[in-house]
């Protein structure tokens, strides 16, 4: 019989689907223990926004003018928008 071996990915996504579609005790002789954390999750989510290059052009002059950086700027008016809800 073969021995199958454990994937080496670094994406918890991709972990979780492996991981849907396996048993762990095909890889008992592979398992090791470990006591520092794998993944580290940043406290804040970062998200990723399409804009056109003339609307970005336009948020970094506006933030430009009120002396922030652009991301900044983009933060804020979401932060806007959710109190306003």
């Amino acid at each position: 019989m073969k021995t199958k071996k454990m994937p080496k990915i670094d994406s918890i996504e991709k972990l979780a689907r492996f991981w849907d579609t396996h048993d762990l005790t095909d890889f008992e002789d592979q398992l090791e223990e470990v006591t520092d954390p794998v993944f580290h999750r940043d406290p804040e989510a970062v998200m990723q926004i399409r804009l056109q290059p003339k609307e970005l052009e336009a948020v970094k002059q506006i933030a430009k003018t009120k002396g922030v950086g652009y991301t900044d700027l983009i933060r804020e008016w979401v932060l806007e928008k959710i109190h306003l809800l």
